[in-house]
């Protein structure tokens, strides 16, 4: 198989020569940028390319060609033509993450000191702008700063929560024509997963805007979630808004794309803690289902694409209503947390849904040891990839401060489980 049939027999529920791997096809599939240098320093050498920091927020780092062939990955991403911050993956530039990795840095990825000693960032790499995220000396990825104009509820505009939507400019459009003619420049013969722009409702990581100058509307995270419960009519008026937009941009996609792509990201709206949901399934019948119907049912009616959902924590309870919403793949598979087994997940959802991740836990076993990586993820490889619908990945990004022994011997365990 190609890796591009890997995918699709994947995705199809069908059993592949060996389990499909994506690192770096998603912004939450990736690997941070200090593991990249690292991986890239092991297993390509020393003459490797620096590793260019595309996706700043996370911090993480293209997993380049080179790179993929070390690895034995399967998929690639098309990504947006802006990240968070509000600006491309262009222009590179040399810097120095705390850690002493160096790397390549979009030309507007422009940091200010801090006063505790770490990075401020700044909206469209704008300086004159106020700081829209802070990393903490010493740290490995930004934290959003909330920028929330004081909340009048009898002037609130459902506009301003849309500020950042809206239909394809001719700059968008001329971005994915490039990313287009790539493709077909470059059969790479992997599989291919496009994320969309615009089309995940309410994704706390977006509320803020922290690529936007002077975000107005309700961008405070814990005032959103509240007027999810306290102002429905109002989301409701945001999210129809941002449908119409996502509906008439998707429309655009799969047309220019066709079977380029196996899959489309759609969301990364978070909707579980470590140990519950913390929205009702009512509550998501109501205000965030209808909405990823629309966009689910479009994609499935005009193309032969996945659709991907992405939520942490103990959502084992709205798998079925993600289901009947439309989606293909659930991310990032997070069996750590309550109700998450992956046997009963397997035995329950297997045959609706494809998980996409899982093969590891990032917050615990990565930090244990190499034996202990290792065998987390041939036990994870054994149950997920029977039959099918498994793309293996690990629970999240593979973050700055994994011991690289360890991420070694997660590869490692991928690469036995089919050798």
């Amino acid at each position: 198989m190609t890796s591009r049939d890997r995918l699709i027999a994947a995705l199809n529920h069908q059993q592949p020569d060996r389990v499909c791997v994506d690192f770096g096809g998603t912004w939450i599939s990736g690997i941070h940028t200090s593991i990249v240098h690292q991986l890239k320093q092991r297993l390509v050498g020393q003459a490797a390319t620096p590793a260019r920091v595309h996706e700043p927020y996370q911090m993480l780092a293209e997993v380049d060609p080179e790179l993929q062939r070390a690895l034995a990955v399967d998929v690639i991403g098309i990504w947006p033509r802006k990240n968070i911050f509000g600006y491309e993956a262009s222009g590179w530039k040399p810097f120095t993450l705390f850690d002493g990795t160096p790397c390549l840095v979009p030309g507007d990825f422009n940091v200010t000191p801090a006063a505790d000693g770490g990075w401020l960032m700044y909206p469209e790499g704008d300086l004159t702008a106020p700081p829209s995220a802070h990393m903490p000396k010493g740290g490995y990825f930004f934290d959003t700063l909330i920028r929330q104009e004081p909340i009048d509820d009898d002037n609130l505009d459902p506009a301003d929560n849309l500020e950042e939507f809206g239909f394809f400019t001719a700059a968008d459009i001329a971005y994915y024509q490039k990313q287009v003619d790539w493709l077909d420049r470059n059969d790479t013969g992997m599989g291919v997963v496009l994320l969309a722009p615009g089309t995940a409702f309410g994704d706390i990581a977006l509320v803020p805007a922290p690529f936007l100058k002077h975000p107005k509307g309700i961008r405070d995270i814990s005032e959103w979630y509240m007027t999810t419960a306290a102002r429905p009519d109002y989301v409701h008026a945001i999210f129809e808004k941002q449908c119409e937009y996502a509906l008439h941009n998707m429309a655009i996609l799969m047309e220019m794309f066709g079977d380029r792509v196996q899959a489309v990201v759609t969301t990364g709206t978070d909707f579980g803690t470590q140990n519950s949901l913390f929205i009702s399934i009512p509550s998501y019948r109501d205000l965030f289902k209808p909405y990823h119907k629309q966009l689910n049912d479009l994609i499935h009616r005009k193309s032969n694409w996945k659709t991907f959902i992405h939520s942490c924590g103990a959502v084992a309870p709205l798998i079925p209503e993600f289901i009947e919403a439309g989606f293909d793949i659930l991310n990032p598979v997070q069996c750590s947390a309550c109700g998450m087994d992956p046997v009963e997940l397997k035995r329950e959802f297997g045959n609706d849904i494809t998980f996409w991740g899982g093969c590891v836990n990032t917050q615990h076993t990565m930090y244990q040891t190499p034996e202990a990586v290792y065998r987390e993820v041939r036990e994870r490889i054994d149950i997920f990839n029977r039959d099918g619908g498994f793309v293996c990945n690990a629970v999240h990004n593979v973050q700055g401060n994994s011991p690289i022994e360890n991420v070694l011997a997660m590869f490692k365990a991928i690469r036995d489980s089919y050798q």
